[in-house]
C-alpha cells in the first residue's frame, strides 16, 4: 500500500519534471531563434549604415538631377553603370595633359587605365547575386574582379586598397546589406583598354 502512495506521488513529480525540461529546452531553441533574427537584422542595419558611410552609393548607383541637385535613382540604387546608356564622347586633349574624366554621376572614369565602369552591386546575378562571402572578402581585400583568385584586379577607382582594412565585421556586414538589397539586373560593360579609349 505504502509503494502505491509512493508511486502516485513520484509519477506525477517525474512528470511535471519532464515537462519542465522539455518547456525549457522549447522556450530555450525559441529564444536563439529570435536572437538569431535579431543579429542577421543588426548585420544587415549595420551593412547599410557602412555602405552609407563609405560612399558605395557615390560611384556604383547612377544618379540624376532633381529638384534639390543630383539624387540617386532609387530603382536603379547600387546598380552600376547603365548598359542601356550611350558612351559619351571622351575629350583625348584633356587625356593627353595628364587630366583624368568622370561622367556626372560618377558611374564611369577615364584615364592611363583607360574606362572602367562601376559594378553592378545589387542582389542580382548580373551584380553579387550568385557571389559567396568568400569571393566578397576576395574582391575587397585582394582588389580580384568578381572575387576571383584568378581575375584581372580591380580598375581604379574602386578604393579597395582602403577598404581592404575594414574588420571581417565590418565586411561581412556590407555583404550582408548587399545581399538583401533588390535585384537589379544590369550586365555593366567591360573595360575599355587605354588604345581604344583615346590614350
Amino acid at each position: 500500500m505504502k509503494n502505491r502512495i509512493y508511486m502516485s506521488c513520484i509519477v506525477p513529480f517525474l512528470m511535471l519534471i519532464i515537462y519542465s525540461c522539455n518547456h525549457v529546452v522549447a522556450e530555450k531553441e525559441t529564444v536563439q531563434e529570435v536572437k538569431k533574427e535579431v543579429s542577421k537584422d543588426s548585420l544587415i542595419s549595420r551593412g547599410k549604415y557602412l555602405v552609407s558611410a563609405i560612399g558605395c552609393r557615390d560611384c556604383h548607383s547612377p544618379k540624376r538631377m532633381g529638384p534639390n541637385g543630383v539624387e540617386i535613382i532609387t530603382e536603379t540604387d547600387l546598380s552600376g553603370y547603365p548598359a542601356d546608356r550611350p558612351m559619351q564622347e571622351i575629350d583625348v586633349n584633356n587625356l593627353k595633359k595628364g587630366w583624368m574624366l568622370f561622367n556626372p554621376d560618377l558611374t564611369t572614369w577615364v584615364g592611363p587605365w583607360g574606362q572602367s565602369f562601376s559594378a553592378n552591386i545589387t542582389n542580382d546575378l548580373t551584380g553579387i547575386g550568385s557571389w559567396s562571402e568568400e569571393n566578397f572578402f576576395t574582391a575587397i581585400r585582394k582588389g580580384k574582379y568578381k572575387g576571383l583568385e584568378n581575375s584581372r584586379d580591380l580598375l581604379p577607382p574602386m578604393p579597395w586598397q582602403q577598404y581592404s582594412n575594414l574588420s571581417d565585421d565590418d565586411l561581412r556586414a556590407i555583404f550582408a546589406y548587399l545581399k538583401s538589397t533588390p535585384p537589379v539586373r544590369n550586365v555593366v560593360p567591360e573595360p575599355i583598354q587605354p588604345a581604344n579609349s583615346g590614350l
